[in-house]
């Protein structure tokens, strides 16, 4: 084939057809948008799986080409403005143009208002709002030629030049969307299509700079007013995001919108990239003998029935001379939620984000409207929050007898669970030095016990504090068994309070290579009425007696030692058997 760019940071859709761009033909989902009879559709997505472009393709679908304006609105005669649709070329070699006259007879017959939202991620609320005026200015000036006709009443011509000249108070710019659907409808005698994208951008932003309250109620603001008892001036509006955020009913007063999010079936491989495409795009490229390192980095999503790849780390992969797999999805300010979620207190939450790590799936109810406020308090939101933004996968439901759902996550390639080691070595390389941290593990690995106990007495005594463990060793376990599991993968696996012989283990670490050393750990408070050697010989006698090795035995490792981890206070003590 002549080979064609890789749209790397492009998503508009028009550059990306005429300028000699890749593209995977996404063009059925206007038959899909026509097909629904929702007249608002919410359709979230997790960020970089091609929300901005579609909703690009969908502008220039629908737009009658507002550059080209008649001298004077249409006459009632013929409704539809007096100029060819240039934008209809862009769709000739695309599956939609074979779809229908149905669906072509739209094609550039409605005024259209696009918004996106997602460069708006300011540190502070007036700021924010500053750019969002900005951002509504720059829709009014298109369409400025509004001032020119006969259908702006004198009050609204100055509403419309207090918008266009930045002089709007907040009230003004609530009410902007639904006073230009107004305007345009009544200029051109049709429907209008409204397109906003990335519409939650600015409320993450919100919550992570102290200003939610502030932005949700804009937002809400501005989304009903445009877009609640309007239907008869409206189209179509398509919004996308990340999620669909419940906080003080941003949409439940929209006419009853069809909410669309990645567990529903409609819409499932209209974002990302299907096992389809993506086969058909490593052919195109000549590289399909990296398929097997294509499916395991960037793999693994799962919308409605539908596997989806990450299309933005496909892209960027294709793109780089090496070819060799990176986490190119990370961003590390949308990655502060994840810290949260392994900073915070809970021993269950820590067994489970273990068990994630290991490559194991967990069973969680999962709402698909979040209240980001609730993050900090309930573990459903969060882990609702991960599932919605990319950070896991669901891999299938069941519904218990009083009908509550149930969907099984777990991480979704080696990709995003880089996300999770990297959170987890930032934190640990601030509790103890790499060097550190290296020489502990060597010397676990080799049987130094000497060693490994006074450098993991230090890490103690600085993690301390910052787990609040003065009365929860527990904590210093989870943190210790998750740096074991990412730092010691693929060589060792690393499992923690399974059974074994008669009893749970607290961790067991197992060597790839069975010629190596293995171990079996429990770690033991020092409680009231009790020494530190009898806690000691405690810990030593219940792995003896339940026979805590039998696991690694039966993997055929022969070499191995048992340790007793043993708190008084911040000082530990370690013992092997």
């Amino acid at each position: 084939m002549d080979m064609k760019k890789l749209a790397v940071g492009e998503s508009d859709f028009k550059e990306i057809i005429t300028g000699n761009y890749y593209y995977v033909d996404k063009t059925l989902l206007i038959k899909d948008i026509i097909d629904r009879g929702d007249k608002i559709l919410l359709i979230p997505r997790p960020r970089r799986f091609g929300k901005t472009l579609n909703i690009s393709m969908l502008k220039y679908f629908y737009d009658c080409c507002p550059e080209i304006i008649p001298t004077s609105p249409p006459s009632p005669e013929n409704k539809q403005p007096g100029s060819e649709n240039h934008y209809k070329n862009l769709f000739d070699s695309l599956a939609i143009k074979n779809a229908g006259r149905e669906y072509t007879d739209k094609m550039g017959k409605y005024p259209v208002i696009f918004l996106t939202f997602k460069n708006i991620k300011e540190s502070d609320w007036e700021s924010c709002f500053y750019k969002l005026k900005q951002l509504i200015q720059d829709e009014y000036l298109k369409h400025d030629y509004l001032l020119d006709g006969k259908t702006l009443k004198p009050q609204e011509m100055v509403y419309f030049k207090k918008i266009m000249n930045l002089e709007g108070n907040k009230a003004d710019y609530e009410n902007s969307l639904e006073y230009l659907l107004i305007f345009l409808n009544r200029y051109y005698g049709s429907g209008v299509v409204i397109l906003i994208d990335e519409y939650d951008g600015p409320i993450h932003a919100g919550y992570t700079n102290n200003y939610y309250d502030e932005i949700i109620e804009f937002i809400r603001n501005f989304l009903c007013a445009g877009l609640k008892d309007t239907g008869q001036y409206l189209e179509k509006s398509v919004i996308t995001g990340i999620m669909r955020i419940a906080r003080e009913s941003i949409f439940s007063g929209l006419n009853n919108p069809g909410v669309y999010t990645l567990l529903s079936e409609e819409f499932a491989d209209k974002f990302g990239f299907t096992e389809k495409e993506i086969e058909k795009m490593l052919k195109d490229f000549n590289v399909l003998h990296l398929y097997d390192r294509v499916q395991q980095w960037y793999n693994g999503y799962k919308f409605g029935n539908t596997i989806i790849y990450n299309p933005w780390s496909v892209i960027n992969f294709l793109a780089g001379k090496e070819k060799e797999p990176q986490p190119y999805w990370i961003n590390t300010s949308d990655n502060k939620i994840v810290e949260t979620l392994l900073s915070r207190g809970g021993k269950e939450l820590k067994e489970e984000l273990e068990q994630l790590i290991r490559g194991e799936v967990i069973e969680k109810t999962i709402e698909t409207n979040i209240v980001l406020k609730d993050i900090d308090s309930d573990e459903d939101t969060l882990w609702s929050f991960l599932l919605m933004g990319g950070y896991l996968k669901q891999t299938g439901k069941r519904m218990d007898n009083s009908g509550s759902v149930y969907y099984k996550v777990a991480i979704p390639n080696m990709e995003v669970r880089t996300i999770y080691k990297r959170i987890i070595q930032r934190y640990f390389s601030d509790k103890i030095e790499n060097k550190n941290l290296e020489l502990m593990l060597k010397a676990l690995l080799k049987g130094d016990i000497d060693i490994f106990e006074e450098i993991f007495s230090g890490f103690v005594t600085t993690a301390m504090s910052f787990f609040d463990m003065a009365a929860d060793p527990e904590k210093v376990y989870h943190a210790f068994v998750m740096g074991l599991l990412l730092w010691l993968d693929p060589e060792y696996q690393v499992k923690s309070n399974r059974e074994s012989g008669y009893g749970r283990y607290d961790i067991m670490i197992i060597p790839g290579d069975v010629s190596k050393l293995g171990y079996v750990i429990e770690f033991k408070k020092v409680r009231k009425n009790e020494t530190v050697e009898s806690a000691v010989e405690s810990a030593l006698k219940q792995m003896n007696d339940l026979e805590y090795e039998t696991e690694l035995v039966a993997r055929g490792v022969k070499n191995y030692k048992k340790l007793a981890i043993v708190f008084n206070g911040k000082e530990v003590t370690i013992r092997e058997s």
